[in-house]
């Protein structure tokens, strides 16, 4: 399910809302608060101000310049004016934006960089959702400040798994995404779409980027991340996206995002 959030956000100076969300500004910031069902996204847009793209309930998820972020509500994702998204729940969220006019922002990423939320960014996040007539304009300046303060990024690696466009090997990609710990050989599923298991490799490699085992790692990756978003024990999602202990989960985790489950989930500070 998607719908078209352009008219809930930014472009110019004046903003509107739709039904489901609400935008509280006056300043140098703007705060716009939605709710996402399961499985919900915004359609592909772009705003005219910057975004910081934030869920303080549930899990969003966000797609840019081909790649996906999942996002507990330890980490937010800053999205540059201009770049093309859209944004999604993989469980029942709150999106709550906060849209920084170029102008007034000392920031300049380029690129989309994820950013950790802190319990004082987050008290402050709520602080400037207020209305107007709740919270004056200086009150509301002092805040802006400290905010654009606590923006840092963090190093950790997007996890990847375009699908691959010969369609054999798609094929064998949607039966993974389906199930990511089917952990059927390449010849095993050459036999069931009509390739040898050579084909479907450099199928993978020209339409990924990646060879077969890499992909599928990152995929199990993916797959991980909303499970253990939604509170999930490492044991048991270990399991459930295929590896056959947690320690292996965990190492490949690791390796894959930069740093290991407990660390990119961990309750903000």
């Amino acid at each position: 399910m998607s719908r078209d959030g352009q008219s809930q956000t930014p472009q110019s100076g004046q903003l509107t809302s739709a039904p489901g969300g609400a935008v509280v500004g006056g300043g140098a910031v703007v705060v716009g608060s939605f709710a996402l069902r399961t499985g919900e996204w915004f359609g592909r847009h772009a705003h005219g101000a910057h975004q910081l793209a934030w869920a303080p309930h549930g899990v969003l998820a966000v797609r840019a310049t081909g790649r996906t972020w999942v996002l507990p509500s330890t980490l937010a994702l800053w999205i540059p004016a201009g770049v093309r998204h859209s944004t999604g729940a993989t469980s029942p969220a709150l999106l709550r934006s906060l849209y920084f006019w170029p102008d007034r922002c000392p920031l300049t990423w380029r690129e989309p960089q994820v950013v950790p939320v802190s319990g004082l960014l987050r008290e402050l996040i709520g602080h400037l959702a207020q209305d107007q007539d709740t919270l004056g304009a200086d009150a509301r300046h002092r805040a802006e400040s400290v905010v654009l303060d606590l923006l840092h990024p963090v190093s950790v690696t997007t996890v990847r798994a375009p699908l691959p466009a010969d369609p054999r090997a798609r094929r064998v990609a949607e039966a993974l995404r389906a199930n990511p710990a089917d952990d059927r050989t390449l010849t095993q599923w050459g036999a069931l779409v009509g390739a040898s298991a050579r084909t479907l490799a450099r199928a993978f490699v020209s339409g990924t980027g990646m060879t077969y085992g890499q992909w599928r790692t990152q995929l199990r990756l993916q797959a991980a991340m909303p499970l253990l978003a939604a509170g999930s024990t490492v044991s048991s999602v270990a399991l459930r996206v295929g590896y056959g202990s947690p320690s292996a989960f965990v190492a490949a985790f690791r390796r894959g995002v930069g740093v290991p489950p407990g660390a990119y989930f961990a309750p903000p500070g």
